[in-house]
This record gives structure tokens, C-alpha cells and sequence, in this order.
């Protein structure tokens, strides 16, 4: 077996390693795929040959496509590496989007790709410009992942004729495993007493590396425990309600971030949002609203944030404090600094 390979490089060098890796033989070692470390120090996941193999064989037949990936996320984390490899197992070079548009690269391609995965803000930025939906309207699907989806995002993407299928996932499972809240063939799901979202399956990662500690707790009778709170529907699809850690204990009750910050993007005045818990004297813990508004509307003020919230969720969970910013801070795959965001309360 040969010696652990971490995904890191340029793009066109990370899919010459992955090309090799995915034809050596025998086995070749785990590669190690860092987590995004959007709420604390990222995680060294191992993942085998068999599990990325496994995912992109599921992805395909959930699909019923296989073909020519783009590349628009960072290769070096699970959701870009995926693309990679479903596009090297279809027999296709992957397309590496470098400037982010859709458009360009259809045009400039010999072989019109079929597939790509996108985070929700890059398909809304993208929904704006008329060139860019219409260049995602001829892909067959979008994979749509990496955090919540506003309201109304799926719905504009379906006027565009963009078919869009939103997954559920992280590196821990070599990617979404779960696509409009179904599991995919081979995969496990459960819901445990505590609320924590529970997979099993051939995709599953081999541990963490160098900590067995993390790797016990986390691999627990060949089911992975998130850090995820869920529920199934009543037709049995997933609903994922948040992170646990996503439920700040502020003043002695229990509110679920999500939630709220869901109820926030129903006003007018707000575009996105997002709610976190941030240390407080009083309550032990206070409940934050970080909010972009909406152009050409008057901003939101907290009073009016809270009676927002109260008219429909719990008085009690209407944030204590909001922070009004021209955007969200991001990481580089797309998904929310949780981190730089409490800074900003």
C-alpha cells in the first residue's frame, strides 16, 4: 500500500493524481480530505478508493446520467473532489471552470458537459444573468449542496428550467449521500433519540487521521453520527433542522437557529440570513441575527425583526441583538464562517 495521499495541488494536478489513484493497483492508501473547519479546527478524513467508488456508482444511478463534469467548487475539499471523480470514473475529462461561468465553458467545449454541483449562492448569483441560466438549463442536473437552500431558490431555478436535485452529505460520506432526502441505494439512514442524523454505507470514511479518539466517537457500529439534527417527513424523506450545536440555550430555552434565521428570509427586507448563539452575562447565551438586506427596501430594525419572528415561532426565540452586513462571510467551498461571522456581534 502506498503512503497517504492529501488532496492539494492545482486543479489539473489534483485530477493527473486522482486518475492514477483511481487505477492503481492493488488498493491504494486513503486519501485524506480536510473538512471545511467552518466551526472549528478542520478534520483529516481518510477516505478509500472503495467509498469515493461507491458514491459516484450511486450518484450515477440515482441520476440515470453519467457524463462530463464542471468543475465550479475547490477540488481540494470532498464536494469539487467528487466532481473529479464521477466525471474520471464516466470516462470524461472534468471540465475546470475557472472564472465560474457556466456559460463560457459550454461554449468553449468541444463535448458539451452534462452535470455540475453548485453551493446556493453560487446558483443564485448564477440564476441572475440570463446567459448563465440559460447555460445551466442545458446541463442535465445540478447538484445543489453545502448548506441550507433559501427559500424560493429551487423554484427560480425550476422557471429557468434548471433541474436541480439537492443533496445532503459532508466528507465523512464521500459527499452527499442523501439527494432530495432520500438516501441513496446502499445507504443507511437513521434518526437517533437525540435527533442526530445517523448514515451507514459502502461510502462511508475509514476514521480520522492520527485521531482514533474522534474516529471511536464518531464510527459507532459501521454508522457515522453527525453533527446534524434531523427528521423524516411524513413520506420518510430527510429534513436536516441544523447543526445540534445550531440550538443556543439562551436564557434557559432551547432555539433552534435555523428556524429563525428560515423565518428571517421570509421578510421583504431581508435577502439572507443566518442566527448563531454568541456568548452573553445575562442569558448565558444570545440569540444574533446576521441579516443582508434587500435592495431598495427600507432595512430591517431589530424590534421589527423580533415581532417578525414572534408572530409565527416562540416569542422566545426572536433574536436579542441584529447585525445587518453587506454580505455573509464565506469559505473558499462556499459554505458559511460561522467563526468571522461571531466576530462581527
Amino acid at each position: 500500500m502506498s503512503s497517504l495521499r492529501p488532496v492539494a495541488g492545482a486543479p489539473d494536478e489534483i485530477v493527473a493524481a486522482l486518475r492514477s489513484w483511481l487505477a492503481a493497483e492493488p488498493e491504494p492508501a486513503p486519501l485524506v480530505v480536510e473538512t471545511s473547519g467552518s466551526t472549528g479546527a478542520p478534520k483529516r478524513v481518510l477516505l478509500s478508493r472503495r467509498a469515493v467508488l461507491a458514491s459516484a456508482r450511486a450518484t450515477t444511478a440515482r441520476l440515470g446520467a453519467e457524463g462530463r463534469w464542471l468543475l465550479l467548487l475547490p477540488p481540494t475539499y470532498v464536494a469539487g473532489l467528487m466532481v473529479l471523480v464521477r466525471s474520471l470514473v464516466a470516462g470524461r475529462d472534468p471540465v475546470l471552470v475557472g472564472d465560474g461561468s457556466v456559460a463560457r465553458a459550454l461554449a468553449a467545449g468541444a463535448e458539451e458537459p452534462q452535470l455540475c454541483s453548485l453551493v446556493p449562492t453560487q446558483l443564485a448569483r448564477l440564476l441572475e444573468d440570463p446567459a448563465e441560466a440559460a447555460a445551466l438549463a442545458r446541463l442535465h442536473t445540478v447538484l445543489l449542496g453545502g448548506g441550507p437552500i433559501p427559500a424560493g431558490l429551487r423554484e427560480r431555478a425550476a422557471e429557468a428550467g434548471v433541474r436541480v436535485v439537492a443533496t445532503y452529505g459532508s466528507a465523512e460520506t464521500s459527499g452527499g449521500c442523501v439527494y432530495d432526502g432520500v438516501p441513496l441505494d446502499g445507504v443507511g439512514l437513521a434518526i437517533g433519540a437525540d435527533a442526530r442524523v445517523r448514515l451507514a454505507g459502502p461510502m462511508l470514511f475509514d476514521g480520522y487521521l492520527d485521531d482514533p479518539e474522534l474516529t471511536a466517537a464518531s464510527l459507532v457500529d459501521g454508522w457515522f453520527l453527525t453533527s446534524d439534527a434531523g427528521r423524516l417527513d411524513d413520506d420518510g424523506r430527510l429534513q436536516v433542522l441544523g447543526r445540534l450545536d445550531d440550538v443556543v440555550v439562551s436564557g434557559g430555552v432551547n432555539v433552534p437557529g435555523p428556524a429563525v434565521a428560515a423565518r428571517l428570509r421570509e421578510h421583504l427586507a431581508v435577502r439572507e440570513a443566518e442566527v448563531l448563539g454568541v456568548d452573553d452575562a445575562e442569558w448565558g447565551r444570545r440569540v444574533v441575527a446576521f441579516v443582508v438586506g434587500e435592495a431598495g427596501v427600507p432595512a430591517l430594525g431589530l424590534d421589527e425583526a423580533r415581532d417578525w419572528v414572534g408572530a409565527t415561532l416562540p416569542r422566545a426565540w426572536a433574536p436579542r441583538q441584529l447585525v445587518v452586513v453587506e454580505e455573509l462571510p464565506m469559505l473558499p467551498q462556499g459554505k458559511l464562517d460561522r467563526l468571522a461571522l461571531r466576530e462581527l456581534a
